[in-house]
């Protein structure tokens, strides 16, 4: 369990890496007027498959753990929830599949980053926040 814990834990940083670089590409999409297109696609999908990975992993260490001894004090359920409204959050663009390509990059961006700062209030509920 404790190499599920340390994926678990070194893949937020894979995560805020792609968020980084799907938030720039979406904000220069946006304010610039191009296309969507499949690499920017592919970047919402693969942000948004990234935290449904990590999700699954957490849940895995949440209930394993939780019934190994750990139990499941609130900080554990507090950042669980957070964590999978930030996946649901992640998955919101592919409601604006057909929508033009300025408010798919306007709406993804927002998307993007509204599951950063969940991520980030998530994180920080964990004792030792940022720094585990």
């Amino acid at each position: 369990m404790n190499l599920l814990l340390v994926v678990h834990s070194y893949l937020r940083w894979l995560i805020l890496l792609v968020a980084v670089i799907a938030a720039v590409k979406f904000a220069i999409g946006w304010l610039g007027g191009s296309a969507f297109k499949g690499m920017d696609r592919g970047l919402a999908a693969g942000f948004s498959g990234l935290l449904d990975l990590q999700v699954t992993l957490g849940l895995i260490l949440m209930i394993w753990t939780g019934f190994t001894g750990a139990g499941f004090p609130m900080f554990r359920i507090e950042h669980a929830t957070t964590m999978i409204i930030a996946a649901v959050a992640a998955h919101l663009p592919a409601r604006w599949k057909n929508a033009a390509d300025k408010v798919r990059f306007r709406n993804t961006l927002f998307c993007v980053l509204g599951a950063l700062l969940l991520i980030y209030a998530g994180v920080m509920r964990l004792p030792g926040g940022w720094s585990r």
